[in-house]
C-alpha cells in the first residue's frame, strides 16, 4: 500500500492516487468508545539534542499522542509531528522528541488514545528544553546480566513479510536491466533463508491477470491454474502465502471501472454475492485439494484497506457484508482455516469489525491492520474490551513511511526505525510485516532508477538496503532475552538495546540510536552517543557488526560511485560491497570475568556485539 507520491509527477495513476488517498471512508466515532483519563506522572528529561518524556500507562489505551506548545502558551498545544505521514500516536509510555530547537523551552502534554480516531484529554503539562551539543558526545552506560535466566525472545519480524502482487513472479519483463519475476523470487527466497521469515502477504490473488473468474454465456467459470503456478513458485522458497482475498474479478464486479494502482485492481463490491461466495469457496477448496492440510495453517485475510476510498467503492456496511460472506465461505470449506481482517489503513475499523462480529457471530480469528511512521499501536486492550483476548494481532503492513518514492526508504534512518518498531512490538504483536521485500514493486509504476525511495528491503539488482540489514541483525539475536540496565543521557529512548543469549551460550547485544523524527533522516551529530557496554559474567572473543552511513549503506556507496539512474556493470559489482554486513573482531577488556568495551554510536546507527561462545 502506498499513500502518496513524491516524484516524478505526471503519471495518471500517481495523480489519481494523490488526489484521492487522503479521503477516508466512514470513520464516525463508535458509540461506547471509552473516555480515558489523561496519563498521570508525566516527566520530561532534557538531554543533548532531545527531550525524553515518560508517563504512567493508562488502562484501555492503544496508544498515546504527545502534544507540544511554546512554553507559557497552553492554547497552542498540537500533536508533535515526527513526519511519519500516518498515525502519530505511539504505543509505549515514553517518547523522544528531537523536533524542537535545542535551548528553546517547550510545554508538553500527553493524551491517551482508546481508538485511533479518538484522542482523550491532555495531561497536566511539563516544560523542558533540549540541551545544545557541546564537546564530546555524552556516554550511555549499558550493563547486561549474562547469567540471568531471561525470558523467551519474541521475534515479530519472522512470521510475515510484504510483497508486490505475487503474479509478478511470472513476469519476464525487465526493470533496470533485471528480470522482474526472477529477482522478486530471489528476494523472497533471501528473506526466508537469511532472516527466517515464514509467510508472504500480497495483494490481488483474484486479479484478472491470474484469470481466476470469467462468465461465459452468463455462467461463472473458475480457473486457478495461474494461481497454482504462482503459489508453486512461492512455496519452492520455503515461504507460505497469506491469502489476501481480493481484488474483484471484472466479470463479477458491480463497478468494474472503479480501480486502483497502475495495474488496475478492481475495488468494487460484487454484483452477485452468491457468486462471490462460490468463488471464495472454490478457491479455498482448490488450495486445500492441491496443497493438503498445510493450508489449514495459512491465514486468509479479507480485502485490503477498505476504509480508504481508493480501495473500496462500496459503503462500510457493504464491506461488513463482504467480510461476513467471505469469512463464512472460507469456514464452509474447513472451519479450522483462520480468517480475519479488517486489513485496514491507519488502524481503522478494528473496533467496528469486532463490534459487528459480536452481533453477527462471524468468526474473527485474527485482527489485521496497518500503520506507518510510528511503532504499531497496542490492540490488546481493544481485543479485551470486545471479549476476544485470544485473537491474534497481525500488522500485515508496516513501515517507515506510507509514501512511495520517498528518500527515507533507502537510508539508515529507516533501519533504526525498524529496530525500534520491532522492539516495541515484541510480545504484543503476533506478526509485524514490513512492507515490502523487494523494490520490484509497481503499484504506482515501475522503479525509474536504483535509489528511487522504493518500499523494498532489497533493491532492483538484489542489493540489500539498510532496512534489510536491520532485519538481519535482529535475526542474529539469541533465543533468550536478557535484562539490561542503561543510564546516562539518551538511555532507554534515544539509545535502545536488545540483549540475548543463544542456545550455544554465546551472547548477542544490539544497540542503536534512533528517533522517529524524519527531519533527522540524514543524521544529527547532537544525537550521537558513546556507549560503555559491560556484560557481566562472561568473557570471550568479541565481534562487532556496524550499520551506519559508513557500513552497509547503499546510498552512501552509490553516491561515491556516481551512480546515476542505473549502475553500469562496474558499479553493480562495486555495490556488492554493502550487500553483506561484516563482523570485525575487537579488543575488549576482561575485567573480573566481565566483558567491557566502548563504542561510538552515530545517529542513525546500530551495533551488534557478539561474545563467545565460551570455551
Amino acid at each position: 500500500m502506498t499513500r502518496a507520491t513524491g516524484t516524478p509527477p505526471g503519471n495518471d495513476a500517481r495523480s489519481d492516487w494523490a488526489a484521492r488517498i487522503s479521503r477516508r471512508s466512514d470513520e464516525s466515532r463508535r458509540p461506547g468508545t471509552p473516555d480515558l483519563p489523561p496519563p498521570a506522572g508525566l516527566r520530561a528529561e532534557p538531554g543533548v539534542g532531545h527531550v525524553r518524556l515518560s508517563w504512567q500507562p493508562v488502562d484501555g489505551a492503544v496508544g498515546y499522542l504527545v502534544h507540544r506548545a511554546p512554553a507559557g502558551d497552553a492554547s497552542a498545544f498540537a500533536p508533535v509531528d515526527h513526519l511519519g505521514g500516518d498515525v502519530l500516536a505511539v504505543p509505549d509510555p515514553w517518547y523522544v522528541d528531537t523536533t524542537g530547537e535545542p535551548g528553546h523551552e517547550y510545554a508538553y502534554a500527553v493524551a491517551a488514545v482508546p481508538e485511533v480516531t479518538v484522542t482523550g484529554a491532555l495531561s497536566a503539562p511539563v516544560t523542558a528544553a533540549a540541551l545544545p551539543a557541546v564537546g564530546a558526545p555524552p556516554t550511555v552506560r549499558v550493563r547486561v546480566d549474562a547469567g540471568a535466566a531471561g525470558v523467551p525472545l519474541h521475534c515479530p519480524w519472522q512470521p510475515m513479510i510484504g510483497s508486490e502482487r505475487l503474479s509478478q513472479l511470472l513476469c519476464p519483463d525487465l526493470t533496470g536491466g533485471r528480470e522482474i519475476g526472477t529477482e522478486l523470487l530471489a528476494a523472497l527466497r533471501r528473506v526466508r533463508d537469511e532472516i527466517g521469515v515464514e509467510t508472504v502477504r500480497a495483494h490481488s490473488i483474484l486479479h484478472d491477470d491470474l484469470g481466476v473468474y470469467r462468465e461465459v454465456d452468463g455462467e461463472p467459470r473458475h480457473d486457478f491454474s495461474r494461481v497454482d503456478e504462482t503459489y508453486d513458485l512461492l512455496l519452492s522458497t520455503g515461504l507460505r502465502p497469506v491469502v489476501e482475498i481480493g481484488f474483484m474479478p471484472r466479470d463479477l464486479a458491480r463497478d468494474p471501472e472503479r480501480t486502483v494502482f497502475e495495474y488496475r485492481g478492481i475495488i468494487s463490491p460484487p454484483k452477485d454475492w452468491d457468486r462471490w461466495a462460490d468463488l471464495v469457496r472454490a478457491l479455498v477448496r482448490h488450495l486445500l485439494d492441491r496443497y493438503g492440510e498445510e493450508v489449514l495453517g495459512w491465514d486468509f485475510e479479507v480485502w485490503n484497506e477498505a476504509n480508504l476510498e481508493v480501495f473500496w467503492s462500496g459503503t462500510r456496511a457493504e464491506w461488513m457484508r463482504l467480510y461476513d460472506v467471505t469469512a463464512q465461505a472460507v469456514k464452509d470449506v474447513d472451519p479450522r482455516i483462520p480468517v480475519g481482517g479488517p486489513s485496514s489503513a491507519a488502524a481503522g475499523w478494528v473496533d467496528t469489525l469486532l463490534e459487528h462480529a459480536s452481533i453477527s457471530g462471524v468468526p474473527v480469528d485474527f485482527v489485521s491492520t496497518h500503520t506507518y511512521g510510528s511503532p504499531p499501536l497496542d490492540l490488546r486492550p481493544t481485543l479485551r474490551r470486545f471479549g476476544r483476548p485470544d485473537a491474534r494481532i497481525l500488522w500485515t503492513e508496516w513501515g517507515v513511511t506510507p509514501t512511495h518514492f520517498h528518500p527515507v526508504n533507502d537510508g539508515v534512518f529507516a533501519a533504526t526505525f525498524l529496530l525500534t518498531g520491532m522492539r516495541s512490538a515484541a510480545g504484543r504483536v503476533d506478526a509485524l510485516s514490513y512492507w515490502v521485500a523487494s523494490d520490484h514493486f509497481e503499484e504506482l509504476g515501475r522503479p525509474p532508477r536504483l535509489l528511487h525511495g522504493g518500499f523494498g528491503l532489497i533493491t532492483v539488482g538484489g542489493i540489500a538496503k539498510p532496512r534489510y540489514h536491520a532485519l538481519w541483525l535482529l535475526s542474529r539475536l539469541g533465543e533468550t532475552e536478557l535484562p539490561v540496565r542503561a543510564s546516562g543521557d539518551g538511555a532507554d529512548g534515544l539509545v535502545q538495546t536488545w540483549a540475548s543469549r543463544r542456545d550455544d551460550g554465546s551472547l548477542a547485544v544490539l544497540v542503536w540510536a534512533s528517533t522517529l523524527d524524519q527531519s533527522k533522516r540524514d543524521g544529527d551529530p547532537a544525537l550521537a552517543r558513546r556507549v560503555a557496554l559491560t556484560i557481566d559474567g562472561v568473557a570471550g572473543q568479541v565481534r562487532v557488526t556496524r550499520l551506519d552511513r559508513e557500513h552497509g549503506d547503499v546510498t552512501t556507496l552509490a553516491a561515491r560511485l556516481g551512480v546515476a539512474e542505473w549502475p553500469d556493470e562496474e558499479q553493480w559489482a562495486a555495490l556488492r560491497a554493502v550487500d553483506t554486513l561484516r563482523a570485525e573482531p575487537v579488543d575488549a577488556v576482561n575485567r573480573d570475568g566481565n566483558t567491557v568495551l566502548e563504542l561510538d554510536l552515530p545517529q542513525p546507527g546500530a551495533v551488534l556485539v557478539e561474545v563467545g561462545p565460551p570455551r
